[in-house]
């Protein structure tokens, strides 16, 4: 065991029998899981918080078949929208703000993405087929569930422990599935296998996916040689959007009365996965992980205590249909570069029931993140004409740390059976640094500074960062009656930059730029020291109107607006000497990539969301009809430059039909999609232009079987997606070109428990 794995079973062994005693249980014969404490919501009150979402394993199961990409799965929910990315790395969004603005948690982690363009996001870690749930909280987030993020929590996460029912005996249990999805030539397989009695239970799931480029519905692009070799596209082969993950996680589940105690290791190999929007590719993502976690209830409430380490080696470099060449000769060596982040992080929260108006939630979490980012040399015979990529090993960031450490309180109350209030208020300190830096050609790392140098310059200046950061939430609910519910929070949300953000530091060098960006925009970036935590002011209301049940209809209307404060945008950079890209047209170009630098500047969004479910038919011939709808509109202007934000969702909408009938659910569905045509000028930004699609999807559930089949863009319509970014999947990488959306795809997913 490392050595980091055995300082956190330590620290949670010593940890645990203050709080370990035995109790007498009522354990439920009826069930084979125990009844987990979800700390984030209320005992007292057992409808959702303010503006959350709950995905539980029924809702899931539709679109496992259909996707590899765990963040595709909130693709549905109001709020939601994607940044395009690899096939299995795309980055959410709730109402226009992204990535890390968003606080995601995966089995209870926080992980970071060790990449300069993000191209290992937290969601990224975990597969479709191993989600059990996901929570989604949008805006004004209880601070029990938030912390360094201004956008709102997602939280994902494997199926709950198996145990045997009282008097079963040994409980063996699992499920293997696989799929095929014509477009891209997707496959893949999934297996889970649970041994368990009643008070212990060990479980293995592993998956595997892989699939080609996928197609476009119709020729963007004129067909030919990525690199002017060997590799032939055809025109609508979207280049660089292959890719193959694994993942495997083995865990161990001890129960005893009302505790459980679980441990958890996961590994996850990502041999490759092309980015489209991206100048490079992802050659290889290698990460292990330990969990461990302890959760109890008592009869004052219920407490939880949370250890975990990952560990991620990172690598990119071009695939085929990027490969570097140099006149009419290849590259063999491309252009290598490598991340090795590491993340240990602990919580221990406790929620107590003080009354039976009064609950009160208490926590603190600590998360220490370390990160490299180091470029080797390429071959100076090979690397000669390319001049700066040659000689010393560039450091992007060394030895950067960025830690954490949080403490909050929630008061929830229960006022009368018509009033519910939340309050809750967080502290964090965020304490960042990094060590001195180097060029390929300027090896001034371990030597005394040397300001008049672009590395010279930053390591002469003090690293290091420490932001004390506060959170507010106050929520109130009113509910006059079972059919009517009306809520409204505040909020003040903070979040401290990244490591990128405020260290990355290259400017003398266009390709060093280019590599810091997780935007897709194909345009690049450099950190500003300066930088300060950006502080969002959210108001948020919601209104719904159900039948007594909420299951056979209902409505529900959410707006907001949000001010955020030292927004972290971006300028273009200007000035520089020798290579530096800031130089010349930089300031005015309008039609090209360009070159910026992150910047606090204030920013504005507002919006709303409205979703409903309404029955057309039930219990007719074709058994039960209804029609489901999520619309979701978002502005966001920077105020202090009158641009818009960076890729806004335009105005969407889900509309579907359900029906019903023995064991066949059979769904008809359209997107539409409006035209984006306010779009951040400062990047240059693309413009899209707006599409409808239509998607089918049929389900067939017998006894332990279940069999997915669907068709998605049913026509084959040709769009352009609005977060997808600029393409650069191929050889010339040329402005002006927009990532296309997935054409036709005929899919089929089997199912099996046993």
């Amino acid at each position: 065991m490392k050595l980091a794995e055995k300082r956190i079973v330590a620290a949670v062994v010593l940890a645990v029998p203050a709080v370990w005693r035995a109790a007498v249980a009522q354990e439920d014969a009826a069930t084979a899981t125990m009844q987990e404490v979800v700390v984030r919501a209320s005992r007292i009150d057992a409808s959702e918080p303010l503006d959350s979402r709950r995905l539980g394993a029924a809702s899931l199961a539709p679109f496992r078949a259909a996707t590899s990409d765990s963040a595709r799965l909130l693709d549905g929910l109001p709020g939601v929208s994607l940044y395009g990315a690899g096939g299995v790395s795309s980055l959410p969004v709730i109402r226009g703000l992204a990535d890390d603005r968003i606080r995601i948690q995966v089995d209870g982690m926080d992980l970071v993405s060790s990449c300069a363009n993000h191209m290992n996001p937290p969601l990224s870690y975990i597969d479709p087929t191993h989600v059990g749930g996901v929570s989604l909280f949008a805006g004004v987030t209880p601070v029990s569930a938030g912390g360094d993020s201004i956008a709102g929590t997602i939280l994902v996460g494997a199926p709950p422990p198996a145990f045997a029912k009282t008097g079963e005996g040994t409980l063996r249990q699992g499920q293997a599935g696989a799929f095929y999805r014509s477009n891209g030539s997707a496959r893949g397989a999934n297996l889970s296998a649970t041994v368990a009695n009643e008070m212990f239970s060990a479980n293995y799931s592993g998956s595997t996916a892989q699939a080609g480029n996928y197609s476009a519905g119709d020729h963007f692009k004129a067909a030919g040689p990525s690199d002017g070799t060997t590799v032939w596209l055809a025109g609508d082969e979207v280049g660089s959007s292959s890719y193959k993950s694994e993942n495997q996680s083995l865990s161990f589940a001890l129960r005893h009365a009302e505790h459980l105690l679980e441990l958890k290791f996961g590994y996850q190999h990502i041999p490759y996965q092309g980015f489209p929007n991206q100048r490079m590719d992802m050659t290889l993502n290698d990460s292990q992980q330990v969990n461990l976690r302890y959760l109890g209830q008592y009869p004052w409430g219920s407490l939880e205590a949370r250890a975990y380490h990952d560990q991620t080696r990172h690598k990119m470099n071009f695939l085929e249909d990027k490969l570097q060449t140099i006149g009419t000769m290849r590259n063999p060596a491309g252009m290598p570069m490598e991340t090795k982040g590491t993340t240990t992080g602990a919580t221990l929260k406790a929620e107590i029931v003080f009354s039976e108006r009064d609950l009160f939630r208490v926590g603190s979490e600590v998360l220490k993140y370390h990160l490299d980012d180091w470029w080797e040399p390429i071959s100076p015979v090979v690397a000669m004409p390319m001049a700066g990529m040659k000689g010393s090993t560039f450091w992007n960031i060394n030895d950067g740390q960025r830690n954490r450490f949080d403490v909050y309180g929630e008061w929830e109350a229960r006022w009368s059976e018509q009033w519910l209030s939340q309050l809750g208020l967080r502290s964090s300190t965020v304490a960042m640094d990094t060590g001195n830096v180097q060029g390929y050609n300027t090896p001034y790392y371990g030597n005394p500074a040397n300001p008049s140098s672009i590395p010279g310059a930053f390591n002469y200046q003090d690293h290091q960062k420490t932001d004390h950061n506060v959170d507010l939430a106050a929520l109130l609910r009113f509910t006059p009656s079972a059919e009517q519910t009306f809520e409204a929070g505040l909020a003040r949300k903070t979040r401290s930059p990244n490591l990128y953000e405020r260290y990355a530091w290259s400017t003398n060098n266009p390709m060093a730029m280019s590599m810091v960006n997780w935007f897709g925009d194909g345009n690049g970036y450099v950190g500003n020291l300066e930088l300060k935590p950006e502080v969002a002011h959210t108001v948020s209301a919601s209104a719904s109107w159900h039948d007594a049940t909420g299951e056979r209809w209902g409505v529900t209307v959410s707006p907001y607006y949000t001010h955020v404060e030292d927004y972290v945008d971006a300028l273009r950079c200007s000035g520089g000497t020798g290579m530096s890209p800031c130089q010349g047209s930089n300031l005015t170009r309008s039609d090209g990539f360009v070159y910026l630098q992150f910047v606090n500047q204030s920013a504005r969004l507002y919006g709303a969301d409205v979703s409903g479910h309404f029955p057309l038919l039930q219990d007719g011939a074709v058994g039960s009809v209804r029609m489901t709808a999520v619309v979701s509109y978002v502005r966001g202007t920077n105020t202090e430059t009158d641009d818009n934000l960076y890729h806004i969702m335009p105005l969407n909408a889900k509309l579907a039909l359900v029906q019903r009938s023995g064991n066949w659910t059979n769904t008809v569905e359209g997107v539409l999609v409006g035209a984006k045509s306010e779009v951040s000028q400062v990047r240059n930004e693309l413009a899209t232009s707006g599409y409808g699609l239509l998607n089918l999807r049929s389900s067939y559930e017998w006894k332990q079987l279940r069999i997915d089949l669907g068709v998605e863009n049913v026509f084959d319509r040709f769009y352009e997606s609005p977060l997808g970014g600029a393409y650069l999947g191929q050889r010339p990488m040329v402005y002006g070109t927009a990532v296309p959306g997935t054409g036709r795809s005929i899919y089929a997913g089997l199912n099996l428990r046993f």
